[in-house]
């Protein structure tokens, strides 16, 4: 399994419209074979810093998902918003289970 994670800060005049791209390209991306988690949430202290967490079957599907027609357009839109540098990583998960 593949997990994506990472901070996002957006302009804080622009948080609707971050909201706006992060829920449209969330559904798009569920919609793609051997996505198992992709969300993006506001962090509670810093509302324009938004953090994306995803969950992949395997480093083929995240290869296709940046391939998809719906993240050229979200890359294209994103700029705009941004506020920084996004900081992502990518963790290869070689077993889970549940904690404790």
């Amino acid at each position: 399994m593949i997990i994506v994670s990472g901070e996002i800060p957006v302009r804080a005049d622009l948080i609707a419209e971050a909201k706006e791209l992060a829920r449209w390209v969330m559904a798009e991306t569920a919609k793609e074979k051997g996505c198992i988690t992709y969300r993006f949430y506001s962090d509670l202290e810093k509302p324009e810093l938004f953090r994306v967490f995803e969950e992949w079957e395997s480093d083929e599907a995240l290869a296709g998902h940046f391939k998809a027609p719906h993240m050229q357009e979200f890359k294209d839109k994103v700029g705009a918003l941004l506020a920084g540098a996004p900081r992502i990583t990518r963790y290869e998960v070689a077993n889970s289970g549940p904690l404790g």
